[in-house]
């Protein structure tokens, strides 16, 4: 039985660990050839090493389009195509006063989680257009759905990435070319102790309890989301943010 991204090609950023790392590894079970870009070039090796020939490692910095273009270059000369973009690299700055954020932090905040989905969209394009269609899902954040106090201006970089989705998803509907947001709630991930300021017992239990369900997300639940948006299942989903947060945003 062949899997349901069979014959497809993915370049996953930040895959290196947390959802990317995830995501990758659920895209190449289910058939895809996967590029596994990170800025961490142990982190990248390691989990294209664990994936297996269906991934490649590259190191990238997608805050520059010169390690976006060799990122790209790299997925179109050894696979020869690329079907799916996942927009999934993130920075934030830990939890605090909006006025305690320093000019570098919320600098590297706007390129890893703004800037870089513009310059991936800029490489990407033309080469699903040629193709016929592609799928570029951006990883964005409950933060950008239901924005609190701690966190501004991360949440404003994720309401960014929820507003280019939809934007870009009706500009580029014409070339056949779908594009969704994921909008996970924290997760087990390494970023957790930024967005809860420190990660003790007492927070984690405190925040899970703004959680209908229960409980944080993990890198499963949002790999589970992004297969069925890249897949041809959802060849009529386009524009959408949707939250993968055990009812946070209710």
């Amino acid at each position: 039985m062949s899997g349901r991204l069979e014959g497809k090609v993915a370049v996953v950023t930040g895959a290196g660990s947390g959802f990317g790392e995830g995501i990758a590894k659920r895209y190449a079970a289910e058939g895809a050839k996967v590029v596994v870009a990170d800025l961490n070039e142990g982190s990248a090796a390691r989990v294209a090493r664990e994936i297996g020939s269906a991934a490649i490692a590259v190191t990238a910095d997608v805050t520059k389009t010169a390690g976006v273009t060799a990122m790209v270059t790299d997925a179109t000369d050894v696979f020869g195509r690329l079907d799916i973009l996942v927009n999934n690299a993130g920075y934030t700055h830990r939890n605090c006063d909006l006025l305690d954020v320093s000019e570098d932090d919320f600098n590297k905040i706007m390129a890893v989680n703004a800037k870089a989905i513009y310059l991936a969209t800029l490489q990407v394009v033309p080469i699903m257009e040629k193709q016929g269609g592609g799928v570029i899902i951006n990883t964005a954040s409950t933060a950008g759905l239901r924005p609190r106090p701690g966190l501004t201006w991360y949440n404003a970089s994720k309401g960014f990435a929820i507003t280019a989705t939809k934007s870009m998803a009706v500009e580029l509907a014409p070339k056949k070319i779908r594009v969704n947001a994921l909008c996970p709630v924290a997760g087990e991930t390494a970023m957790l102790d930024r967005f809860m300021g420190e990660d003790t017992p007492e927070r984690r239990a405190a925040f899970k309890a703004t959680i209908p369900l229960g409980r944080l997300s993990t890198p499963e639940d949002i790999a589970n989301a992004a297969l069925y948006l890249a897949s041809d299942e959802a060849e009529f989903i386009t524009g959408v943010a949707l939250e993968i947060d055990g009812g946070r945003c209710i």
